[in-house]
């Protein structure tokens, strides 16, 4: 059992949690994700990892309740354990793979949407403990939807719009990043995380401006060890799993018309039968396509 130490709701349906987990918090990386069962009859779910504390033993999740086990995840309180911790899961990101020199040399933006705020966090937060600095947008619908703004604001140059305008800049991340690129912000690489749709757009803008790119693909994520089919994609067009190749991928590469479409199917069962029928040996992770 992994008991819970801290748990508080951020904004409406997302929950952050403090989990003592001092095994994952000692392995885990910016850019890699857990899987959680709530209780031993529970689903499991993945979440990327919000943050970690080695000298603690802890790992942070932040949660939407959008579902019956989120919901379930979501009402839990300080005090309160889970059923699994299992972790941590996919790659890291691609920074922490590059020379500490290398980075200082770039000029770095995250774009961060709804949730996908969560799993920016660590990244910018990893980089400035490496005294190397960058920046982030963070977009919400409005004000009120804005989460973990000032933790951000001690690890990075944060930068808030809001759709309607109530906070901070207006209109989307997308308009935000051309904005910062006009006001002479010449960016050598982007990391967005965040809705579909919003990194679908993100990579549009970034490739007319020749900002290399790179998205989270977790939100397709279900299972998390590449064999129910949920999160296969097309990368490069070569057949990729976002849990066991990922969940990190060049975001130029990806297609991401065809990732939401699945999406869209994979929520019924006779959307499901029929991906399998038509994807057949490449439908699971575990066909060995994803190596």
């Amino acid at each position: 059992m992994f008991k819970i130490l801290e748990a508080n709701e951020l904004t409406t349906n997302i929950f952050q949690m403090v989990v003592e987990a001092p095994r994952v918090a000692d392995a885990c990386l910016p850019g890699q994700f857990l899987i959680i069962r709530v209780d031993e009859e529970g689903e499991r779910i993945p979440l990327t990892i919000c943050d970690y504390d080695r000298e603690k033993g802890t790992v942070e999740i932040v949660v939407q309740a959008i579902g019956a086990e989120t919901y379930k995840l979501s009402a839990l309180k300080a005090g309160d354990s889970l059923a699994d911790v299992v972790g941590p899961l996919g790659k890291p990101s691609d920074l922490c793979e590059e020379s500490i020199d290398e980075l200082k040399k770039k000029k770095i933006v995250f774009i961060a949407g709804g949730v996908g705020t969560a799993p920016v966090y660590p990244q910018a937060k990893w980089l400035k403990e490496q005294g190397v600095d960058c920046d982030v947008i963070i977009g919400a619908k409005t004000k009120d939807l804005v989460i973990l703004e000032d933790r951000f604001k001690k690890v990075c140059n944060l930068h808030i719009t809001t759709d309607d305008g109530s906070y901070g800049r207006s209109g989307m991340v997308t308009k935000a990043l051309q904005d910062l690129w006009d006001e002479g912000n010449k960016y050598d690489h982007c990391v967005a995380i965040g809705p579909m749709i919003m990194m679908k757009f993100v990579c549009k803008l970034t490739q007319e401006l020749g900002i290399p790119t790179i998205v989270s693909m977790n939100p397709i994520m279900v299972d998390g060890t590449g064999m129910c089919g949920a999160c296969r994609l097309t990368v490069d067009g070569q057949v990729k799993f976002a849990c066991v190749d990922g969940p990190e991928f060049d975001g130029h590469k990806v297609d991401f018309d065809q990732a939401m479409n699945r999406m869209k199917l994979y929520k019924t069962e006779e959307g499901r039968l029929l991906l399998k029928a038509k994807e057949g040996d490449t439908h699971h992770g575990g066909c060995g396509n994803c190596n």
